[in-house]
């Protein structure tokens, strides 16, 4: 059955455990990726991140739970893959023989007529004038869009890509960068597991953070940022009374002296915030500093897999605390 015939959505986990003895890798994870996604898969080492996209692509059995690409189980063979590619850990290529050479191996075990697009990719990941290149003299940037390459040999729909920036210098960051917008540009939906925040908070639309093999959050950074809040501090003329005012004006949640002078305090709109101005002024209490300080995604993952226990700790507190 071809993707155009499939049902679902490219990625549909439910239930997914990955047990190794008594070691649990995996402890439940459900996630949904929707056509168009960049979905960012994150979580601190260790977490199960590359586990569980080892059974997304049907590289190892889950102990309990399903996956189900574009509504197939990739463990019934590899006609349930079509349409999908990528990489788990880093590419591997035989060093000895050129980038060409490689992806036209590549190219004869897909099929398909992927041979004749062997050009094609290699322009795509910006490696042509390197291709008759030995990968042995690849630095490791390079290997990394080499495997993308080899990747796109197969036309997928979806791609997976497991830490595909790890180990590059900025420049190469820049680059798997540009070449990952420009492929979600092209109406690819991609999944990538990563630590490298800043690159995600630039690429995805939506995430998913593991912790301890288990999910603390999925959905859109912007529903992840709302559900935090946006912390303000505030310094006035007289913070004593600008104190009392914020903690009884209506809108106006978690004031508390800031850690370094001044008032922290979170609002949900920016309406609220206005309205607590004109309550400072009539109590006397001039505004002199009033900003916002919106919740990074670094503050919002640290906040949902640090600490102990088996539960995730409710981001909101920890983003005040980081602001005040």
């Amino acid at each position: 059955m071809s993707v155009s015939q499939a049902q679902g959505p490219p990625v549909e986990v439910r239930g997914l455990v990955k047990r190794y003895g008594e070691l649990v890798a995996v402890a439940g994870v459900d996630l949904t990726v929707l056509p168009g996604d960049v979905f960012g898969y994150l979580g601190p080492n260790g977490a199960g991140k590359t586990t569980s996209l080892r059974m997304m692509l049907g590289l190892i059995r889950p102990s309990e739970g399903s996956v189900r690409l574009f509504g197939r189980d990739p463990q019934a063979g590899v006609a349930a893959l079509d349409g999908v590619a990528g990489f788990v850990e880093a590419p591997r290529f035989y060093p000895y023989l050129t980038g060409r050479r490689n992806l036209e191996l590549c190219a004869a075990l897909d099929g398909d007529g992927a041979a004749t697009r062997v050009g094609e990719v290699l322009d795509i990941v910006e490696l042509s004038d390197r291709a008759k290149d030995r990968v042995g003299a690849y630095s490791h940037g390079m290997r990394q869009r080499l495997g993308i390459a080899a990747a796109l040999l197969r036309r997928p729909k979806l791609m997976l890509l497991d830490e595909p920036a790890t180990g590059l210098d900025p420049a190469g960051m820049r680059d798997m960068r540009l070449l990952v917008r420009r492929l979600a540009d092209g109406g690819m939906t991609v999944v990538l597991s990563s630590h490298l925040l800043a690159e995600v908070e630039e690429l995805c639309n939506r995430v998913a953070i593991v912790r301890q093999g288990r999910m603390a959050y999925e959905g859109t950074l912007a529903e992840l940022r709302l559900a935090a809040g946006t912390v303000y501090h505030l310094r006035t003329t007289d913070d004593d009374r600008a104190l009392a005012v914020c903690s009884a004006q209506a809108g106006i949640d978690d004031a508390a002296p800031g850690q370094h002078g001044g008032i922290a305090f979170r609002a949900p709109s920016e309406q609220a915030v206005g309205e607590l101005s004109l309550a400072l002024a009539e109590a006397g209490a001039l505004v002199l500093e009033l900003a916002p300080n919106r919740a990074t995604l670094e503050d919002l993952f640290f906040a949902l897999t640090e600490g102990d226990g088996d539960a995730a700790p409710s981001p909101a507190p920890a983003v005040v605390e980081r602001a005040a």
